[in-house]
């Protein structure tokens, strides 16, 4: 039922002859950093490690890891804890850091002005919070891709209400801990409002504190889940389908990662195609390129994706409207 799959199949063959020339032997060792939010992988995690888009791509460039690709990742478990990561990453003099946050991408430029860092904007702009000049010329050493968070939450409550006819109450569940509201929380509260329906945000600064987060929906009665972009958020997805299950609330996230852990429906970037994009600019980096003269990207894939298997244990029907207009649905 994915629509993409003709697609897809057709860009493939057309890209095919290219990347031969690109996948060119690399004459020398490349030292990448990756600064990651959640807790180290499961044995099971670093088995299939290998499979994601991102790296399959790098060997695709000639980058394969353990012979002429060094990786040093670095974790922790939320956005706040990553300061000391981040130093650490830093003084290992890298060739490039990817930092899958602006947070994240924040808190490395704090600690270098030289060191090529690829970010993936996901929350507050990456030229809003200072990070680059512009997207079509950034400077400095910074570039990457530009997650669009704030523009695609009026899209993803519209799918809600589409999803639950009565939506009344959505609870807008976001990482860290209490803090002004920005411009992710004012285009939530504004979306909603346009909506009819009332929002309020929760923070989760730890692990812990999720269930606790759930009760409050539960307590509050809320029929709808708005789960912000956040890498904290993503690494704890199962724990979430599962919270949202328990509480049978109908949530929806930004992309279909999140249903392959248990999740309900999601809108947002095609992850696995943004992945394969950091694989480029770290390549174009890695051999001379200027991170400044890099435009920061913008997706213009997106995907509705809905997974009728957690419909049904809902209990909640899905509209034909709603199905027809999916890019992907998991039975």
């Amino acid at each position: 039922m994915n629509r993409r799959v003709f697609l897809g199949t057709l860009a493939g063959s057309v890209l095919a002859a290219p990347l031969t020339v690109e996948a060119q032997p690399v004459g020398k060792t490349a030292r990448l950093g990756n600064l990651l939010i959640g807790p180290p992988p499961s044995p099971e995690e670093l088995t299939s490690r290998a499979t994601a888009p991102m790296w399959i791509k790098m060997r695709e460039l000639g980058w394969v890891e353990g012979q002429n690709l060094v990786v040093e990742r670095r974790y922790a478990e939320t956005e706040d804890q990553a300061r000391p990561a981040a130093v650490e990453l830093v003084r290992l003099k890298l060739d490039v850091i990817l930092a899958w946050s602006t947070g994240t991408a924040k808190l490395l430029t704090m600690e270098t002005s030289t060191i090529p860092i690829v970010a993936v904007g996901s929350g507050p702009d990456l030229v809003t919070r200072g990070l680059a000049a512009s997207l079509a010329r950034p400077g400095g050493n910074l570039t990457g891709l530009q997650i669009l968070s704030d523009e695609l939450i009026p899209k993803r409550l519209d799918l809600l209400r589409a999803l639950v006819p009565r939506l009344s109450r959505v609870a807008f569940l976001r990482s860290g801990p209490e803090a002004p509201p920005d411009s992710y929380t004012r285009q939530a509260a504004l979306s909603a409002q346009a909506l009819g329906v009332d929002l309020r945000t929760l923070r989760v600064p730890r692990p812990e504190d999720l269930p606790a987060a759930f009760r409050a929906m539960a307590a509050n009665r809320d029929n709808g889940l708005l789960v912000a972009a956040s890498p904290f958020l993503f690494s704890h997805r199962k724990q979430l389908a599962e919270l949202a299950a328990v509480h049978r609330i109908p949530a929806i996230y930004e992309h279909r990662e999140y249903l392959a852990a248990g999740g309900l429906i999601s809108y947002g970037m095609d992850f696995p195609d943004l992945q394969r994009r950091c694989a480029i600019y770290v390549d174009k980096i890695l051999r001379g390129a200027d991170p400044g003269d890099l435009p920061i990207e913008q997706p213009t894939k997106f995907e509705l994706v809905i997974n009728l298997k957690t419909a049904k244990t809902l209990g909640l029907p899905i509209p034909p409207s709603l199905l027809q207009r999916a890019d992907q649905v998991i039975e």
